[in-house]
Order: C-alpha cells, then structure tokens, then sequence
C-alpha cells in the first residue's frame, strides 16, 4: 500500500453514498427533500428489520420507492393548494402511484393487519391488576 494511504481504513476509500453520508452527489443534505427522502428510506429500512437484514438489492429499490414517495407527496401539495390537478398532471401521479406500488410489492411490503384485541389471559391479567 503507498504510504499516502497508510493508517487509513478501507472506508476512507467508499463514495459519501457508499458509507451513509451523503444521499446523493453533489446535494445539499440539508435540504427539506433531502431529510424527507431519508426519513422515507429509515421507515422502510426498519420495516424490513433494519440495515443488517436487508441486501444491497432491496436498499436500492428502497432509494427509489423514498424518490416516489417525496415526488408523490410534491405532488399532493401541489393539487391542494391549487385545488385541482389538470389531466396531465393526474395521469403522472397515477402512474407514479402505480410504479410505486409495484416496487414496494419487490421487496415484500405489504398491508399487514394488527390484531388489537389482547389475549384471554392478558385481559384476565390485567383486570386482576386494576382490582
């Protein structure tokens, strides 16, 4: 190794992208986009278990899954607040929604229901406490 790279880690050499400091090339991170995309990726990425259990392939098709997200929300803000959206625009968003939908299906998203009724033996359990 040449001594210009002594003492330094293999990260040192990984993209700002490829080690989680950066989004995107050249971006602003601080950008209110850029926070939305990151917090859309986070959501996901622990929907999935996390960064461990995810691979490579899924993070990217995370990335872009957040991209549609921000771009559709962009886009819902602008139908309210001009209070229509043309044909145009609507076919878009469809489409989009659409694409969108078809990506979270690749990775395994999906509606899950939440059984909100507790158990026979927590309710008994936690009636005996409240007496």
């Amino acid at each position: 190794m040449p001594s210009a790279f002594k003492g330094e880690s293999k990260a040192a050499f990984r993209s700002r992208i490829t080690n989680g400091s950066a989004v995107l090339p050249g971006v602003d991170g601080r950008s209110l986009w850029v926070r939305r995309l990151r917090d859309v990726i986070a959501a996901h990425v622990s929907d999935l278990g996390g960064p461990d259990a995810i691979s490579e392939a899924e993070h990217s098709i995370i990335r872009r899954v957040a991209t549609m997200t921000v771009e559709l929300e962009r886009m819902e803000a602008k139908f309210a607040t001009k209070g229509e959206a043309c044909a145009k625009d609507l076919d878009l968003y469809q489409r989009t929604a659409g694409n969108l939908r078809r990506l979270l299906e690749a990775i395994g998203m999906e509606r899950r229901s939440k059984d909100v009724t507790p158990s026979l033996q927590t309710y008994m359990a936690n009636r005996e406490a409240a007496a």
